[in-house]
């Protein structure tokens, strides 16, 4: 059975206003529920948009352009009522453009179109309240063709998207500020949306879960219908909530309120000379330049202050040992702690200081990882803390033979299974004599050490 699947990604512009009126964006998560709002946000008798926010626009021209797309320009695109009923809904409609941009491709996923739209404002399943703060923030929406072949295609492609509106400065970086909606369907059964997903994790989760869902029906004959399901994460399954509509029932017609927008070829050149270099682009340029693998250089790209601070590194040091450790380390750490590494307060130079006590040997590489640990947890210098807490030097090898021989002798039922040939016996004893050296012996140069003693 064929799984298909494609995506809906609703990304909120970086704007100092919303959409349609001078309403401030700045901070409404923070803000007392419903206090940046005017009459055109609730949509109150009377109330008018204004014009469209032209820096909202020049943003959905750049992110279409860096999505390979065909911009409509110099043609009329009118914004439209997108008519449903919802609590989230003041006016009772949704204003969407026709697509800015259409036909594009990333990462071997065709993009349908790119559009702009309007944020609804927020609904709270549990308590039943709305806030209407976000009612009217900038959106723009990726449309892709259902090209997708697994839940971790999907994740691998928000990634990119991600990278490229960062690299932009276009979309805003707070949580929830880039939501998913998720399509699939087995190969000839219905489809069901997934509504609202908030996290790359969501999407893979939400994803698994629904195929799984929808095989199982398909195997014990079980029929069921197109419809709209929420995402609930603390569970990670999916809950129908509404049956599914369709283009027609929408009822799209053009907004009178709002005057037609055009894309002029002078906007279209403007965008394309402040086009930075995108993580394609970087990936191809540090492969080449630095002499590093394609997996390295696409962890690396993934953040543009990342890469910035990796090429930093290399003016002084060696971008293979470099690109390693970020690579691993580094991005071991921000994973682990969910932090960018914008976030993390991290330097160029943290970074160096690092690197260049490993390749002098005054620390292991798992020395390294605790300095780094410590950094991001407890904002101590990765130098004053290894020489405060006495983790400088490498364990000789006249040393770490007297260790080995203790942890050996301490440990027979362990030795046993070892020359049994059993891996993890092996790995237990390595980790006994890394800690008995507070990770001053290097790992490979331990497990040498035991290998030669059963030789």
């Amino acid at each position: 059975m064929k799984t298909v699947i494609g995506l809906e990604i609703h990304a909120q512009l970086k704007t100092e206003s919303k959409l349609f009126c001078g309403c401030p964006t700045h901070n409404y998560r923070d803000a007392p529920p419903n206090s940046l709002v005017c009459p055109t946000c609730l949509a109150q008798p009377g109330s008018k948009p204004w014009a469209v926010n032209s820096r909202a626009l020049e943003h959905a021209v750049k992110i279409a352009l860096a999505l390979g797309c065909k911009l409509v320009v110099d043609n009329p695109i009118f914004m439209q009522r997108k008519n449903y009923l919802y609590a989230d809904l003041a006016s009772g409609y949704q204003r969407t453009s026709t697509p800015i941009g259409v036909g594009g491709i990333l990462a071997g996923v065709r993009i349908h179109h790119v559009h702009l739209e309007e944020d609804p404002g927020r609904y709270d399943l549990k308590t039943g309240e709305v806030d209407f703060n976000r009612s009217g923030i900038p959106l723009v929406e990726i449309v892709t063709d259902p090209d997708f072949k697994s839940a971790e295609h999907a994740r691998e492609f928000l990634e990119e998207i991600s990278a490229i509106l960062g690299y932009l400065g276009v979309a805003r970086g707070e949580p929830g500020s880039l939501r998913v909606d998720a399509n699939l369907s087995i190969e000839g059964h219905p489809r069901s949306e997934v509504k609202n997903i908030n996290s790359f994790k969501g999407v893979f989760t939400a994803l698994t879960f629904e195929e799984a869902r929808q095989k199982n029906l398909i195997k014990h004959s079980i029929p069921y219908v197109q419809e709209t399901r929420h995402f609930e994460e603390s569970t990670g399954a999916t809950i129908g909530l509404r049956r599914k509509e369709t283009a027609e029932d929408y009822r799209y017609f053009p907004d009178p309120d709002v005057p037609l927008i055009l894309i002029s070829t002078v906007m279209v050149v403007s965008a394309l000379k402040t086009m930075p270099e995108l993580p394609s682009q970087k990936r191809a340029r540090f492969e080449k330049q630095y002499g590093i693998s394609a997996q390295e250089a696409f962890a690396i790209c993934l953040e543009q202050e990342l890469a910035d601070c990796f090429e930093q590194v290399c003016k002084t040091f060696d971008a293979p040992k470099a690109a390693k450790f970020f690579r691993g380390t580094l991005r071991k750490q921000l994973n682990y702690r969910n932090l960018s590494f914008g976030q993390s307060r991290l330097s160029a130079q943290v970074a160096l200081d690092l690197l260049e006590m490993v390749n002098a040997k005054q620390v292991t590489e798992k020395v390294a990882e605790e300095l780094l640990i410590a950094f991001f947890d407890k904002g101590v210098s990765p130098r004053q803390h290894a020489e405060k807490e006495g983790l400088t030097g490498v364990a000789g090898e006249a040393e770490l033979v007297k260790i080995v021989e203790a942890v050996v002798a301490e440990n027979p039922a362990a030795v046993a299974d070892f020359e049994r040939g059993k891996q993890e016996a092996l790995n237990f004893l390595v980790g006994k004599i890394m800690s008995a050296t507070r990770g001053k012996a290097s790992h490979e140069a331990a497990s040498s050490l035991l290998k030669k003693r059963q030789g």
